[in-house]
């Protein structure tokens, strides 16, 4: 008996080993197809257990994004944040923590998933990779659930759990890869925006 529980338990630990390792391959790749996309551009919907339900569309260039969702557009150029709320147009300047970035940029994910995060393949279909991250510590997302296209080694779809268990479900609906951005796109050009009152929050 004690013979086939050790047996068990081995082969268990081999087929997570096993799981843990086409993870990491499929997650490489992933992050290989999106730093030869170059410019993307995607539109997404996103839904949350509270009710929150709302669309918009991404522009991404390596660590630079353009977010824009409902009445807010956020620019980050790598190191400064910008974020435009139209209803009482005011932009905050800020300079976000890793951690604040993968709940504004989904597609961070797949560059931090080795910091912090334990990641296993879950399943797969004909079109997707299905690969859960799950924090190794107390941070504030405890765990991500992305689907993989097979095709292009892009994300179709995001599922984040919050530290308190309210999860967010974020669709890509297309997605448009080799996109011409300049590094002047990923900054809030006041020009465009004069009446908006700024809050540098740095």
């Amino acid at each position: 008996m004690r013979k086939t529980l050790t047996y068990l338990f081995l082969s268990l630990l081999s087929l997570f080993a096993m799981a843990q390792q086409q993870a990491a391959n499929i997650l490489d790749r992933a992050t290989e197809a999106l730093r030869r996309a170059g410019g993307i551009r995607a539109e997404f919907t996103v839904k949350a257990d509270n009710g929150y339900l709302s669309s918009g569309t991404i522009s991404l260039k390596g660590e630079k994004f353009v977010l824009e969702a409902g009445d807010t557009k956020t620019w980050f150029d790598g190191h400064t944040q910008w974020t435009y709320l139209s209803s009482t147009e005011e932009v905050n300047i800020s300079e976000p923590t890793s951690e604040e970035l993968q709940s504004i940029n989904p597609y961070v994910w797949l560059a931090l998933y080795k910091q912090g995060y334990t990641y296993s393949l879950q399943s797969s279909d004909k079109q997707s990779y299905k690969i859960l991250l799950t924090a190794t510590n107390r941070k504030e997302l405890q765990s991500v659930t992305i689907y993989i296209r097979k095709n292009t080694y892009l994300p179709l779809r995001i599922c984040m759990m919050q530290r308190g268990g309210e999860n967010t479900d974020i669709q890509i609906t297309s997605c448009q890869t080799h996109q011409s951005y300049s590094d002047a796109f990923f900054k809030f050009d006041k020009r465009n925006y004069p009446d908006a009152e700024i809050i540098d929050l740095r």
